[in-house]
């Protein structure tokens, strides 16, 4: 394993210099997780589809249980149990937006992650980075068990556990555990763990950050460097599960799947579900006793289990939905913990806006109204009082104070926001799917996806390494 060492030195020190502005050191934090006995334990895989524009090349990296779709490049990183989907890049001729200033991709854009290391790790959507537009890029970078990299550039960035870095362009910064941030462009930064942040310019700021030590009871690490807390012994109880997923090439869905669904074969989905048309069920995505209403989507690392989906309803990534019941359009975002009780259910009405890094744990029946913007940290029916309000009253607010939420500019424009970036989901997904090329999306498109296996060296200096390989489309 002497090649696999020499790389995740080489990946450390380029971090680190990176990192040296904001005095972070990730040597221990990469010493610590990456396991030199799992590297050589999973193979990679790449997905080929005719409806999308794809190109491969993998060099001098590491790549088990990893998955990648679109256009991919990675050059000296380790990338492991990850998910690098390309499936919503910018396509060639598409005219990007600088201010009063416009320029036309020349190719269709590309996601390349160099010296760094992904664990666990979802990278999607397209670059909201201007200046490479053709160029998702991710460079010496750490991420950590369960992050979100979703159109956001990195450039020296460490994320840890359930963190998400969204729609944003960040260089020398830290994003603690199950941090969220969608703020355009940062820069010598540091996010506390579980603060959650959205700025847009001067439109809107919302800023909330969870009370001292809650954080650390669903998201810690023990002394010799392994996740612990509510969230990852939620996850532990059902990794099981997926291991037959991965043993076969021909798997058998357990459920109906509609012709106009789509259930990923490296997903699973036991005991009494139902799946209906133009739903979509992503790989990684855990789905058990539930119904999946028309047009609902359980996204990567999504867990649902004995709840109830009306129709149309997201499950973000990383999102978790247990015992609860949602109508219809319900938006559950990112990293997002919603956790009832088979004696008490959290019911969620329709239309309804759970924001991402929400946790809702519920000790007794929880009821959340019909077009409720909720946040934060809520357990009780009492909470809410503190930590949600109605779409219409918070599109009225213009800045304003309320329990560790501070809110600085538009409601309006906060609520619109939101409301535009669902319906662009429910667009990309095929949610609204009658039949026709125009409204076909992810749940359609991937149908007829192929899968192809690739494996590392299992001995001598290159043992853990995968071999360099270069796939190209003929187009």
């Amino acid at each position: 394993m002497e090649n696999i060492n020499r790389l995740i030195s080489h990946i450390i020190s380029r971090v680190n210099i990176n990192l040296d502005p904001v005095h972070m050191d990730v040597e221990p934090l990469v010493r610590n997780t990456v396991s030199l006995e799992k590297m050589t334990k999973y193979y990679a895989y790449y997905a080929l589809s005719m409806g999308h524009p794809w190109y491969f090349s993998f060099k001098e990296s590491n790549l088990s249980g990893s998955y990648f779709m679109g256009r991919c490049e990675v050059d000296r990183s380790i990338i492991h149990m990850s998910d690098i989907r390309g499936d919503e890049l910018k396509p060639k001729g598409t005219v990007v937006n600088s201010g009063s200033r416009a320029t036309e991709l020349y190719q269709d854009e590309t996601i390349q992650i160099t010296n760094c290391c992904l664990i666990k790790t979802l990278v999607h959507n397209n670059s909201k980075n201007t200046e490479t537009p053709e160029f998702f890029r991710i460079l010496n970078t750490v991420a950590m068990h369960y992050s979100n990299i979703h159109g956001t550039t990195t450039e020296g960035v460490c994320l840890g556990a359930f963190a998400t870095a969204d729609l944003s362009v960040m260089r020398n910064c830290v994003l603690g555990d199950f941090s969220y941030v969608q703020a355009e462009d940062l820069s010598r930064t540091i996010i506390e763990p579980g603060r959650v942040w959205i700025k847009c310019g001067t439109s809107f700021e919302f800023d909330y950050t969870y009370p001292e030590n809650v954080v650390e009871k669903y998201v810690s690490w023990t002394p010799d460097g392994k996740l612990t807390g509510a969230f990852s012994d939620f996850l532990k109880n059902r990794r099981s599960d997926f291991l037959p997923v991965y043993d076969s090439l021909a798997i058998e869905m357990p459920v109906p799947v509609p012709e106009s669904a789509f259930v990923s074969r490296y997903c699973v989905v036991k005991d009494d579900c139902t799946i209906g048309e133009n739903t979509l069920v992503a790989q990684r995505a855990y789905v058990e006793d539930t119904d999946m209403g028309i047009g609902s989507n359980a996204q990567e690392n999504s867990f649902i289990v004995s709840s109830s989906l009306a129709g149309r309803d997201i499950i973000a990534h990383g999102g978790k939905v247990i015992h609860a019941v949602l109508d219809e359009k319900v938006f559950v975002g990112f990293n997002s913990f919603l956790r009832g009780e088979e004696e008490h259910k959290i019911t969620i009405g329709s239309g309804s806006i759970i924001m991402p890094h929400t946790i809702i744990d519920a000790d007794e029946p929880i009821t959340i109204d019909d077009q409720t913007l909720v946040w934060g940290y809520v357990t009780c029916q009492e909470d809410l009082a503190f930590q949600s309000m109605p779409l219409s009253e918070f599109s009225t607010k213009k800045s304003f104070c309320i329990g560790r939420l501070t809110f600085n500019g538009s409601g309006a424009e906060f609520v619109e926001a939101f409301q535009h970036r669902i319906e662009h989901i429910l667009e990309e997904n095929g949610a609204d799917f009658d039949g026709s090329h125009e409204t076909m999306g992810h749940s359609q498109k991937t149908q007829r996806v192929s899968y192809n296996l690739f494996q590392p060296y299992l001995g001598g200096e290159e043992e853990g390494m995968f071999p360099a390989i270069v796939v190209g489309s003929s187009s």
